[in-house]
């Protein structure tokens, strides 16, 4: 069917049957009712669903971390140990600082 063809016949349908003048009763009340029911937009909504999504994903990942650093086998060709470098590290300036008196 042709668009402008409808739109004629629609406007002419709309022009043989103008609109009333009597509104319904209380209308004025239903409206501003349903305007009152109409729950607020609660913007810290948005930010605590994000916070949440983002903790759970943070959760998952530090658990996926965990997982692999507690079955991946230790290399035993390693001697490092770790806090002895960390304690040889901290504690070089104060030995220099012996051998320079």
């Amino acid at each position: 069917m042709n668009i402008a063809e409808l739109q004629t016949k629609l406007l002419a349908a709309a022009r043989a049957n103008p609109p009333g003048d009597r509104v319904p009763y209380a209308f004025e009340k239903r409206v501003t009712a349903l305007l009152a029911a109409r729950a607020a937009i609660d913007p810290l909504a948005f930010w605590v669903r994000g916070l949440w999504r983002a903790a759970v994903s943070c959760a998952a990942i530090a658990l996926l971390l965990g997982g692999w650093a507690f079955f991946n086998p230790a290399d035993p060709s390693r001697t490092d140990d770790l806090s002895q470098n960390f304690e040889n590290t901290l504690l070089a300036s104060v030995d220099q600082t012996d051998l320079a008196q």
